[in-house]
């Protein structure tokens, strides 16, 4: 499995700009004879920016669509955050889409932070998605915070041999590359995730400067993420600037343990 994130440039209220973007990295995934590409949460209009609030299309629609053709155009698999608009609001939702480019699944985040109350509604579900690949779960972010780790647990439970998570980690703007946010709050509960269940777990970020919105002023800056039972599989750059490719390459896990099979040793409990 050849598995590429795309850390992006996501701009607010501009989609063309950021979806032009997408596809040129998708194109590149396509090119590198990847077998999926993950991209990041939210790449329309960005995470919480106030246009979302009027702006977001339903799904299918525009966007969805848009990104359905970038899939079918270039041959290849794709998960992406976009805003989704529902007869009862909006919510943050990552798209599953095939080569073809179907919508083969769907994840609406649940573990909202609360600047994200006014913006996004809460999902309600969770499920994965048999592909020519194996069993893919979804989640977005926060999603994977370790007071939430029981959403990727339960992932797992339902057989995911690969976790995708679009997300859009965010850091204050005066952080700089000599300093690691990351590492307990991000590559913890993704190696917890990856060793207790054997599985692999990406998260794709965006990077740039956050325009409008609560955290505005704030930055992205990369350090996408590919981790398997055995550790980090990828990283991407670490800067606000570093809109790029980082490859991840891997046997998929093959998880045999069903129901209450995995209980027991692998959480440190007897057996």
């Amino acid at each position: 499995m050849r598995l590429a994130l795309a850390q992006l440039l996501v701009e607010g209220t501009e989609p063309d700009r950021n979806l032009e973007r997408a596809e040129r990295l998708v194109a590149r995934a396509a090119q590198e004879r990847c077998d999926m590409v993950l991209l990041p949460e939210t790449i329309d209009f960005a995470w919480t920016h106030p246009d979302a609030l009027k702006e977001a299309h339903p799904v299918p629609g525009p966007i969805s669509l848009r990104l359905c053709e970038m899939a079918r155009k270039h041959g290849i698999w794709l998960c992406a955050g976009l805003t989704e608009k529902t007869t009862d609001g909006n919510y943050n939702t990552a798209l599953l889409i095939d080569n073809g480019g179907s919508i083969i699944g769907a994840h609406r985040k649940i573990n909202l932070l609360t600047v994200e109350f006014p913006f996004y509604g809460v999902g309600q579900k969770l499920e994965v998605f048999d592909t020519p690949f194996g069993k893919v779960g979804l989640n977005i972010c926060a999603d994977n915070y370790m007071d939430a780790i029981d959403i990727g647990h339960c992932l797992a439970r339902m057989g995911a041999q690969l976790i995708l998570s679009p997300s859009s980690w965010t850091v204050e703007h005066s952080i700089t590359e000599a300093e690691d946010p990351y590492s307990d709050k991000w590559v913890r509960p993704l190696r917890t995730l990856a060793q207790t269940h054997g599985l692999v777990i990406a998260s794709a970020t965006s990077v740039g400067y956050i325009v409008g919105g609560p955290y505005e002023g704030k930055k992205m800056v990369g350090c996408s993420l590919c981790v398997g039972p055995q550790g980090i599989i990828a990283q991407g750059a670490y800067n606000e600037f570093a809109g790029d490719l980082a490859i991840a390459e891997f046997a998929m896990p093959v998880r045999t343990r069903k129901g209450v099979q995995i209980g027991p040793d692998i959480y440190g409990r007897p057996a």
